[in-house]
């Protein structure tokens, strides 16, 4: 099989397609023909060695996929071989095959494409999570998500509104927030051209946001801290601007406010039963229509390079998708 490898870390402009050999299924797991992969920030930063999680190279990156199993382990029980399948890797998605615990793994809904399959787990499972485990966001609350059209914020904006939440999607272009706007926001922010605690002020009658949902770190996350309401809820996600933030903690003192991490990885890990639980019902609102995986963009494998530049430059709207070319 072809496979996408980080030989050593540094930019994504050096990691080279090679041949590598077929994986082999373990006891409890599914391998599959990969379809599609999608790329998440933290493919950049996995690939740059900036990872929470240091993978040693020589490495295939990739966190997610969508395609067809071609074998299962002995222990197997939920899959076999022929099922469309959406998988949640711990890397390994930037190939043509793959392998998955099946644990980590759900049946593609037949609504789906295997690009929107890619799309879903890493976004929409981080979301949900942070906004039913983090946050225990509430019907009638109200939600400031940052980087809402990116990918992970994108499915956030989706999932708020659906879960009933009153959504401020906050971006840096107009093209963004129209995009954003799509998928269920309430209100939209440019942040580019309107002071961000000031117009969510307004926007809220001066009380403020019960949660704020933010991949993005940087200058925004004091703004948007300066924006929670009484006990409101800050969802630390992700960095996507390149800087950590340093929070004033006395914010959270004034506010009773509760800044929240989210690692929706670790998370999955150590509570199996509580992601089946989440997987079942994001599978439950696909099903019924309320929540429908977009993408921007879906590239050749060959075209990783430029797949990559959308997302480093943050000029993705949604996830970006890599495709991988099969004969059936």
């Amino acid at each position: 099989m072809r496979a996408l490898v980080c030989r050593e870390f540094g930019s994504f402009e050096d990691l080279v397609l090679e041949e590598r050999d077929d994986p082999v299924p373990g006891d409890h797991e599914i391998a599959f023909d990969v379809r599609a992969a999608a790329l998440n920030f933290a493919d950049v930063l996995s690939i740059a060695g900036q990872y929470q999680v240091r993978t040693p190279p020589p490495f295939i990156p990739g966190n997610e996929a969508a395609g067809v199993v071609t074998a299962v382990g002995n222990s197997v029980s939920r899959f076999k071989v022929g099922d469309r399948v959406i998988g949640a890797l711990r890397g390994g998605a930037f190939a043509e095959k793959s392998v998955v615990d099946e644990r980590f793994a759900m049946p593609l809904p037949a609504t789906l494409d295997f690009e929107q399959g890619a799309a879903f787990s890493v976004a929409y499972g981080t979301s949900y999570h942070a906004f039913r485990q983090g946050a225990d966001l509430q019907p009638g609350e109200t939600v400031l998500v940052l980087g809402a059209a990116g990918g992970v914020g994108c499915a956030a904006v989706e999932l708020a509104s659906a879960m009933g939440a009153n959504v401020i999607a906050a971006a840096s272009s107009a093209e963004k927030l129209a995009y954003a706007a799509e998928a269920g926001a309430h209100h939209l922010l440019d942040y580019s051209a309107q002071p961000l605690r000031e117009t969510v002020k307004e926007l809220t009658g001066g009380s403020g946001v019960d949660v704020v949902y933010d991949p993005v770190g940087g200058d925004l996350a004091e703004q948007a801290m300066r924006a929670v309401d009484w006990r409101g809820r800050f969802l630390v996600i992700g960095f996507a601007s390149g800087e950590i933030p340093r929070l004033p903690l006395n914010l959270a003192l004034l506010k009773e406010a509760s800044i929240i991490g989210i690692w929706y990885g670790a998370w999955a890990e150590k509570h199996p039963d509580e992601l089946a639980t989440n997987t079942q019902e994001l599978g439950d609102m696909i099903g019924a229509g309320r929540i429908t995986p977009r993408y921007s963009a879906a590239l050749p494998f060959d075209e990783f390079a430029e797949a990559f530049r959308l997302i480093a430059e943050r000029r993705a709207l949604g996830k970006v998708i890599l495709r991988m070319e099969h004969s059936d």
